[in-house]
This record gives C-alpha cells, sequence and structure tokens, in this order.
C-alpha cells in the first residue's frame, strides 16, 4: 500500500493568485520591435485587470529585415528614440521591458511528456518536472525554448484536467505548446537593448501577443486562426480550446508589396507606398478606368507617367494572394483540429488594404462570414492612432503583462537549468 502524503488541496481550493499569474504590479514598458515601426508604451495595470498606457513612443524601424537585427547601431538609434519618448511622457525610466519574439525563424510544436507519479498526489514539482523534460525534448543544438505551455493534462486515462495538483495518479502526462528560436538571434536581440541600458524580461511570440489583443474569450474558445499582416513579416497564430496551439511565421508582409509597386512601376519606394495605402486593392478590376500619375525613378517630378489603376491593383494582388496560399499550404501541413481552420481575424498594418478579408475567404476556402478584420482591444491612455490593427502585437504585450492569456499554473515558466535559453541569461549576465 502507497505511504500517505499530505494533502494538497485541489486547484478550485487555491487562491487566484496561486493558480493564475497575477498582473504585473507598479509601472512597466512593453517594446514591440517590428520591420516597419518601433512601439514603445509604459503602462500599469488597473485594479480590474486591464493595461493604462501612461507614456507611448514609437519610431520608423531602422536596423531590422524579417524581425531580425542586422544593423545594430541602427537599431539602437531607433530604440532609443522611442523609449525616450515614452519615458518623457509618463515620467518613468526603464530598466527593462516585455518584448516580441519575431527573430530567430520562430517554431511551433506539440510535445507530449508523461511522468511516473506512482499512486501519490501530483505535486508542483511533478509539473514542474514535467514542463522541464518537454524543454530538453524541444531543444535542439542553436535553438532556444520561448514558450512552454500546456495544453491539457492527463491523469491517468482521463485527459482534459486543467491543473492535476493534488490528485492521485500512477502516470501524469501533458500536451505541451513549444514555441523556439534561433539562439544566435536571441542573443543579438538581448545585446542590442543592453546597448540600450534595458533588460529583457521576458519574451512574446509576436503572432500569439496579436491574437491576445484581437481575438475575444469565444473566438479562442471554438477555434480560430489569427493572421497579422505586417511589414515585413506575415504570422498566424491557430487558438482552440481556449489556448494557442500554433504559430508560424514568413518572411512576406506589407513592405514586398510596396517593393513590387516600385519596380513594376519604376517609380521610388516612398511614392510606391503612397499608391499602395491610397489607391491599392486586393480586389479585381477599376471599373472607373482611373489614371494615375506617377512619378518615375530618377525623373523630376514635372515629369509624370500616367498608369492605369488596373495596373496597380494587378501588382498588389497576386502578392497578397501568395501569402494567403503560403499559409494556407503551412496550416494544411500541421495536424490541427479542424475545428480551429473554420475561422479566420486578419489583422496587422496591411489588413487595412481593401478587399483583403475578401480575397483572404476566396484562397482559404472560406465563406466571407468566416473572416473579419480584427482590431485591439480599446486600452486607456493610448492615442486613436495607436489602436488600430497596425499596433496589435504591442497591445498584445499589454495584455500578457496583466496575466491574459498566460498558463493556469503558475509553475515551471523560468528557464530549466541548463538550458539554451538559461545560459543565454548567464552569458548575458557575464559581459553586461
Amino acid at each position: 500500500m502507497n505511504q500517505l502524503v499530505r494533502y494538497i488541496p485541489p486547484a478550485a481550493e487555491l487562491p487566484a493568485r496561486i493558480r493564475r499569474h497575477a498582473a504585473r504590479s507598479g509601472t512597466f514598458g512593453v517594446l514591440d520591435i517590428g520591420t516597419s515601426k518601433f512601439v514603445c508604451i509604459v503602462a500599469r495595470i488597473e485594479s480590474d485587470g486591464t493595461p493604462r498606457a501612461i507614456g507611448f513612443g514609437w519610431t520608423r524601424a531602422a536596423g531590422v529585415k524579417a524581425g531580425s537585427v542586422i544593423d545594430p547601431e541602427a537599431a539602437e538609434r531607433a530604440i532609443r528614440a522611442a523609449v525616450a519618448q515614452a519615458e518623457e511622457m509618463s515620467d518613468v525610466q526603464l530598466k527593462g521591458v516585455i518584448v516580441n519574439l519575431s527573430c530567430g525563424q520562430p517554431e511551433s510544436r506539440v510535445v507530449q511528456v508523461s511522468h511516473e507519479i506512482g499512486g501519490r498526489a501530483v505535486t508542483e514539482g511533478d509539473i514542474r518536472s514535467l514542463l522541464h523534460e518537454a524543454q530538453r525534448r524541444a531543444e535542439s543544438e542553436s535553438r532556444c525554448v520561448v514558450h512552454t505551455m500546456p495544453l491539457g493534462f492527463s491523469v491517468d486515462a482521463t485527459p482534459g484536467v486543467p491543473d492535476p495538483r493534488g490528485m492521485v495518479c500512477d502516470v501524469l502526462s501533458a500536451k505541451l505548446h513549444v514555441v523556439d528560436a534561433a539562439e544566435n538571434a536571441l542573443h543579438n536581440l538581448s545585446l542590442c537593448l543592453a546597448r540600450c541600458d534595458l533588460d529583457v524580461e521576458e519574451v512574446v511570440s509576436a503572432p500569439f501577443a496579436a491574437g491576445l489583443a484581437c481575438l475575444d474569450p469565444d473566438e479562442m474558445e471554438l477555434g480560430t486562426v489569427l493572421i497579422e499582416l505586417g511589414g515585413g513579416t506575415t504570422s498566424l497564430s491557430v487558438f482552440n480550446e481556449g489556448h494557442v496551439w500554433h504559430t508560424e511565421q514568413l518572411p512576406i508582409g506589407g513592405w514586398h508589396v510596396t517593393n513590387d509597386l516600385a519596380r513594376g512601376l519604376s517609380t521610388p519606394i516612398a511614392h510606391a507606398e503612397r499608391l499602395k495605402t491610397m489607391h491599392g486593392s486586393a480586389l479585381d478590376g477599376d471599373e472607373r478606368g482611373e489614371m494615375l500619375p506617377v512619378p518615375q525613378v530618377g525623373e523630376t517630378e514635372e515629369h509624370l507617367a500616367r498608369v492605369p489603376r488596373r495596373m496597380i491593383l494587378n501588382i498588389i494582388r497576386p502578392r497578397i494572394e501568395e501569402t494567403f496560399e503560403l499559409l494556407r499550404n503551412r496550416l494544411e501541413a500541421v495536424a490541427l483540429p479542424p475545428d480551429a481552420l473554420k475561422r479566420v481575424v486578419i489583422t496587422g498594418g496591411a489588413s487595412q488594404l481593401i478587399g483583403v478579408t475578401e480575397l483572404a475567404a476566396r484562397a482559404l476556402d472560406l465563406s466571407p462570414t468566416q473572416v473579419r478584420l480584427g482590431r485591439p482591444a480599446h486600452v486607456r491612455g493610448l492615442p486613436e492612432t495607436a489602436s488600430g490593427p497596425a499596433f496589435a502585437t504591442t497591445i498584445g504585450l499589454l495584455y500578457w503583462a496583466g496575466g491574459h492569456g498566460r498558463p493556469l499554473l503558475d509553475i515551471g515558466l523560468a528557464p530549466a537549468p541548463h538550458s539554451t535559453m538559461q545560459r543565454v541569461i548567464d552569458w548575458l549576465k557575464r559581459w553586461w
């Protein structure tokens, strides 16, 4: 007969502060390092658990390509400018920030692990060992685990247990969603922030953060694909049963549409961006037959070519269509619950192009009612200009700081001993 063990109350009897991550106390900073812009927000969490912005700053991105740092000095100058604006407005000096993960070719996978319990009650130590084992299995050479999120536990043959602490069983199993990234890319990101006198407090997957900002609880529970069309990357996150099951990132974004226009029309990049914003569309045809003035590269402003708007649309549409087809192929290659793929929410700066939702429905074989444009939840204190789809990831970082989207169990999130992430942290402490 197994020895009696000390009674550990089930999760329903545990205080919420133990069962769930508490919101950040005091003021904190988030930093969204994107390909087109850098955004910094200083905020605090109100008593109702929602964030309030008290400082805001943003600047045009520099030194970054497809989410990765390629010019540390240029990136440092741009980050300092955004952070300085937010600090001046809030009268707070930041020592560290919560930052989004877009660099290092992030990859997503589901890992299943089991742990022998031997007929006693499950403890926090058992679950921590289980999560660290998942991290160990997921780690590979030159890759660093960023997230290890439980999707559900099984107690012996009983699946779907949200919190197994205090339950008696022989075998405890878990299904976990792991996100990792290239170790060197994370080194470069951390070093770039260290040059700005900022610590990396937490790293949050960018598509996951965008989902926290744009999806309501029913969409997360019933299953939804969140697609963020950014400046240099397009990412997706798949939510189901209240958890994020998969994330994906493509090195294609709104900038590539602008580049296609600049090359196809032989016009400066700045004017190509204006054409995309003011006259662009992802839909077919131009019933008015409109002709638009287009300056040519190397010519003076007096020498303007006139091109039909239809020509501009014929350049934009194939690139957007290709992006959605690539996303569809990626989703088909991953084993995901079918119900999770029947709803799509599109956000990000490039999602504001006319006709994007209609083209997405066609490319993903969905009806128009299954696709919608996602706008981030409102954050008090932010200007209206910083509340649109282009700021979805930034606002998602604020909600993460408020405890939204964090795993149910308040354990096992620190890097495992001797893990790649721990070696990165130790290396930074040694040299900075």
